[in-house]
């Protein structure tokens, strides 16, 4: 008695290693591009056969990472292959090679009809973890993208919980993470990721309180933060600290609000390890200099108004900051970083050294939360404006014809129900 034909449902869900193996794809379009990058990423040896191919896969080419063959495919072609990807838009001449490569025990997956290909790619993500999500969906692949993005954004989340990877006998690593600059929203998926996986996370005093509170409750976090005038913890004892947890096996974290190359120290923390021999990786944050003024409906450049922009910090006063503005350009946007304590002085300073003093300027307190302040004036009454109101750090400054802006965009950026801690500056 035959056993009943499987449904797609059915059907074994199979894992292969394709390093070094003989792969084929049928076809130049963007399918097979993408399908070509995808099994390049894997491993596999990558020849690609079709008349027309895109720019990407001439670029492939031309760099040596797979075998271009500009012409129309042959029975030839299958020789020696271990898989076949057919992807040439003919949905006829797709299931006449898919037939050949069945007959030359090729296994083959059919682009152009998910229903009659005996294999399938599925979506597929992973984790820094090693795990792999997987969805084929029936071999829909729109709703199986769909259903992994669905899933990721799940474990990121944290509302699925994964298991932890062992600390490696070898040694630990460190990671630098960028926060944000204050919504936990607008945290990379990647620093998310990798934050869920520390063993140690040192974190910065800004960093919002939603994002430490999903960690699980064996994760050691150390609070290393900083706040203008108030050094909690030398650098030096961040950085021994750092590679003290990592030299003993585990995933350490630094956590930092904004960017970690950003006036975060992050270049000299990834020195630091890399003189010890600990694996460092860095994983961008939104940067406060920029994304702080969008929120309040300041755009750092504008067409017309300014094309360039210079970020700086203001935390050691005016003297630090003399040399590095040179002469004064309508067209050049100037952030100040970690300027508020002396906002007047700064003012003062730029009025004296040749900026108009009606030169707009705008202060965003606490951005990307809830308790969001912003105030415009001019380089001549801003310090006292922002007294007034009582705004006050963490905060960024922006010194521009873009500030005035303000008045016509409004606030562009909402935060999240999340975003209830200050944000970075």
């Amino acid at each position: 008695m035959s056993s009943p034909e499987p449904t797609p449902d059915d059907r074994l869900a199979l894992f292969v290693d394709l390093t070094g193996q003989e792969v084929l794809v049928v076809g130049g379009g963007p399918v097979g591009t993408r399908r070509a990058r995808t099994l390049l990423a894997a491993g596999a040896k990558v020849t690609v056969v079709t008349p027309r191919a895109t720019q990407e896969l001439h670029q492939l080419a031309q760099d040596g990472r797979l075998q271009l063959v500009q012409r129309e495919f042959a029975p030839a072609d299958l020789a020696s292959m271990w898989l076949v990807h057919i992807a040439t838009g003919d949905r006829a001449l797709d299931a006449q090679i898919a037939s050949m490569a069945q007959d030359a025990h090729v296994w083959a997956v059919q682009a152009s009809d998910h229903k009659a290909s005996r294999a399938w790619i599925p979506a597929m993500s992973s984790s820094i973890d090693g795990i792999q999500i997987a969805v084929t969906a029936s071999g829909d692949p729109t709703r199986a993208g769909r259903l992994r993005d669905e899933i990721a954004e799940l474990i990121v989340e944290g509302s699925l919980i994964k298991p932890r990877t062992r600390r490696s006998p070898s040694g630990g690593k460190v990671w630098l993470v960028g926060a944000g600059p204050g919504d936990p929203d607008l945290m990379a998926v990647r620093a998310r990721r990798v934050l869920r996986s520390a063993d140690v996370v040192l974190s910065d005093q800004l960093i919002p309180a939603a994002i430490l509170d999903e960690l699980a409750p064996e994760v050691e976090i150390i609070g290393v933060g900083k706040r203008p005038g108030d050094h909690a913890m030398p650098q030096e004892q961040i950085n021994a600290l750092m590679l003290l947890h990592a030299a003993a096996g585990k995933r350490v974290v630094r956590l930092k609000g904004g960017d970690p190359l950003v006036f975060g120290r992050g270049g000299e923390e990834a020195l630091e390890c890399i003189a010890a021999g600990i694996p460092v990786e860095v994983v961008p944050g939104v940067t406060s200099a920029i994304a702080v003024p969008a929120a309040a409906g300041i755009p750092v450049t504008h067409r017309g108004v300014a094309n360039a922009f210079l970020v700086i910090s203001g935390h050691l006063g005016w003297s630090s900051l003399q040399g590095q503005l040179g002469d004064f350009d309508p067209s050049r946007t100037v952030v100040v970083l970690m300027g508020m304590r002396v906002l007047g002085e700064i003012a003062a300073g730029m009025i004296a050294c040749g900026y108009p003093p009606q030169t707009p300027v705008g202060v965003v307190s606490q951005g990307w939360t809830r308790a969001q302040q912003a105030v415009v004036g001019t380089l001549e009454s801003i310090a006292a404006e922002v007294a007034r109101l009582g705004v006050g750090s963490p905060a960024v400054i922006v010194v521009g014809e873009v500030a005035g802006l303000r008045a016509r965009l409004g606030e562009l950026g909402r935060a999240s129900a999340d975003a209830d801690h200050p944000g970075a500056s």
